[in-house]
């Protein structure tokens, strides 16, 4: 597995396609490294011409972890956030940003397609808004804004992501058990679970790392952003906003919000869709992300 040191540290990535194509850069969500984007998926997206890079986040996968800094109350952080003040915390979405940007240095890539989910796409809105001459277009999947006014995950959904999860050194059988818990409540109730491939999949993610104080960090930093409104409102190229109708880790307004603060900005909502990207729609998903990439062409 390549790495590339960025931003003063080690980030983890592969890619797929021709590397003189036009870059993709898929940057995956809240604790989930970077093989949640699936093999299929990125092999599909590449077949349309696109060099596609995907890469494990700071603080999870086989990037570095950032052992020994604390591990914020998330109470605390929301509430310094209230107050107008700057949160303590490890790390920042800005930070995350920065790191997609400097693997982008490394590669000698100069603008690339940023794709987010969840949080990922709360980190390809900040490159998006900060760092303009870098992105190419923009896409944001099942992703929000900061809104505080917004209604957030419902309580079974908030519960399911809450709840510690046994060691899987002591009970893997629990640890998936969870896993699979957590994957029924935010999936997508419009297609069929498919609970071996769940299985597989939270496997291979095991394997690859295991860090839940990574997880936390990431969670502080997504509270620590605050509102993004105001940012968004700057951003200026192509962009696709993604979202499950049935979404309900981070239901459909935040999509809706996303796209109401981006001038321009396409909306695509998904009946039966949840928070993840069941293997039945990537199709219709990979179709709009290219869609709205061609809307951006390279300079000359």
């Amino acid at each position: 597995m390549p790495k590339a040191t960025a931003n003063g540290i080690a980030i983890a990535y592969d890619s797929f396609g021709p590397k003189a194509a036009e870059p993709i850069l898929l940057i995956s969500g809240l604790g989930v490294p970077m093989i949640r984007w699936t093999l299929p998926f990125c092999q599909a997206l590449a077949g349309h011409g696109y060099q596609v890079i995907r890469f494990d986040n700071r603080d999870i996968g086989l990037s570095t972890h950032c052992d020994g800094a604390p591990v914020p109350e998330i109470a605390a952080v929301a509430a310094a956030v209230a107050r107008g003040e700057r949160p303590d915390v490890p790390y920042t979405l800005h930070d995350m940003a920065e790191d997609a940007v400097g693997l982008l240095d490394a590669l000698g890539i100069e603008r690339a397609h940023a794709v987010g989910r969840s949080m990922g796409g709360m980190i390809a809105q900040v490159m998006a808004s900060e760092h303009p001459h870098r992105v190419l277009s923009l896409t944001s999947i099942m992703s929000s804004t900061g809104n505080p006014d917004l209604a957030g995950a419902t309580p079974e959904a908030m519960a399911a992501l809450t709840r510690p999860a046994p060691h899987p050194l002591e009970d893997q059988a629990g640890f998936l058990a969870h896993s699979l818990a957590l994957s029924r409540v935010i999936g997508s109730p419009g297609y069929p679970f498919d609970e071996a491939a769940q299985r597989v999949q939270a496997l291979a993610e095991l394997a690859r790392a295991y860090n839940p104080a990574g997880f936390g960090r990431q969670i502080a930093a997504i509270a620590a952003a605050g509102d993004r409104r105001a940012r968004l409102s700057t951003i200026t190229v192509p962009t696709l906003v993604v979202h499950g109708a049935a979404d309900k880790l981070v239901p459909a307004a935040g999509g809706r919000d996303t796209a109401a603060n981006i001038r321009g900005a396409e909306l695509k909502v998904i009946d039966g869709m949840g928070h993840d990207l069941p293997p039945e729609l990537h199709e219709t998903i990979i179709q709009a992300i290219v869609g709205n990439a061609r809307r951006a062409r390279l300079p000359a």
